[in-house]
């Protein structure tokens, strides 16, 4: 799915590991455990392609690198503070602007106006961290400009998707496709299942045994 202004706003595993440098693995641990899901996904996660990322997710993410991946700071610590910011929504990591001191993470509190450590409200000062939206969506921007030229292609690669055809540019095999199709699926109700895929990615998958 894109905006008018061609900024892709659903992401898909591979999309995010991209943008955010977080691993599809570490992605799929955090939606395990509760720490961070996909706003957009399926409920039922042992369909293919089931997790897929607004960009506010995105945005979350990128704080989450920053903080767990890059400053070091401890998972259980992260879930602390996302316990105690909960009040400020699902999208606290990106609409707060997050310090961090000694691998611990602060904030500014809105009652004081001051720099605290979320969790014990010890006053610190830090240079904040802050991921700018607008550099973001030049990322994105970037992304969709490779993947357009993918679109409506299939591709097969050894080592990709145990060496089955694929849609360009994704993971999603072309028999999955088919499967949807023949039990009835329009090519509509087919792009619902795979937000990702264009009309001609599924037109050039239900045509590519005719191509073969």
């Amino acid at each position: 799915m894109k905006t008018d202004n061609g900024v892709i706003r659903a992401f898909s595993e591979e999309h995010v590991e991209r943008l955010t440098r977080i691993s599809r693995r570490q992605l799929q641990y955090w939606d395990r455990t509760g720490f961070f899901s996909p706003s957009l996904s399926d409920a039922e996660r042992r369909r293919p392609h089931s997790r897929v990322y607004s960009f506010r997710d995105v945005m979350c993410l990128k704080v989450l690198n920053t903080l767990r991946n890059e400053s070091r700071v401890s998972l259980p610590h992260l879930r602390e503070v996302k316990e105690k910011l909960a009040h400020l929504g699902e999208d606290m990591w990106a609409k707060t602007t997050l310090y961090v001191l000694k691998r611990k993470v602060n904030f500014v509190n809105p009652e004081t106006e001051l720099i605290e450590e979320v969790l014990t409200g010890q006053v610190a000062l830090q240079i904040p961290l802050e991921v700018v939206q607008g550099d973001m969506e030049k990322r994105v921007r970037s992304l969709w400009e490779r993947d357009r030229q993918a679109v409506g292609k299939i591709q097969k690669k050894r080592g990709l998707a145990s060496n089955h055809a694929v849609v360009a540019g994704t993971r999603i095999p072309v028999r999955a496709i088919k499967a949807f199709h023949e039990a009835g699926y329009t090519v509509g109700q087919i792009r619902e299942q795979y937000p990702l895929l264009t009309e001609a990615d599924i037109k050039a998958a239900l045509d590519y045994d005719k191509a073969a």
